[in-house]
């Protein structure tokens, strides 16, 4: 089992930034493949950022790229999304998500084995 705990949300103007944190337990936090996604009311949960286990092999959806930025620590079985020019349409909750299987559609949320119960992130234009 794997439990992941988000943090860092919170309201915020456009323009602004904000550091979102996840801390896992359970397991080896080394051995998966961490990813971020987030849910606005009334759409689909949707892919926000992947990172391999070495810190290696990022990804980004086009609508956060150039102004996200997954990264993780293991040593503090920590993954971060630095959230920067903030813009109205990002405002959902967040959910970090773990891949035991490293499979390939990182993008696909079906293929997260543990997820964490969300944080909100509000920003107002």
């Amino acid at each position: 089992q794997v439990q992941l705990v988000e943090s860092g949300g919170g309201l915020v103007q456009a323009g602004a930034s904000l550091r979102l944190s996840c801390t896992a337990s359970g397991r080896t936090f080394s051995n998966y493949v961490m990813g971020w996604f987030r849910q606005a009311p009334g759409k689909e949960r949707e892919f926000v950022a992947r990172i391999g286990w070495r810190g290696g092999s990022t990804y980004y959806s086009d609508s956060v790229k150039g102004r996200f930025s997954i990264s993780r620590d293991n040593a503090k079985n920590t993954v971060y999304l630095q959230m920067n020019s903030l813009k109205p349409e990002d405002a959902a909750v967040y959910y970090c998500a773990a891949d035991i299987l490293s499979t390939s559609h990182f993008w696909d949320p079906d293929e997260y084995e543990y997820w964490g119960q969300g944080t909100q992130v509000t920003v107002s234009s």
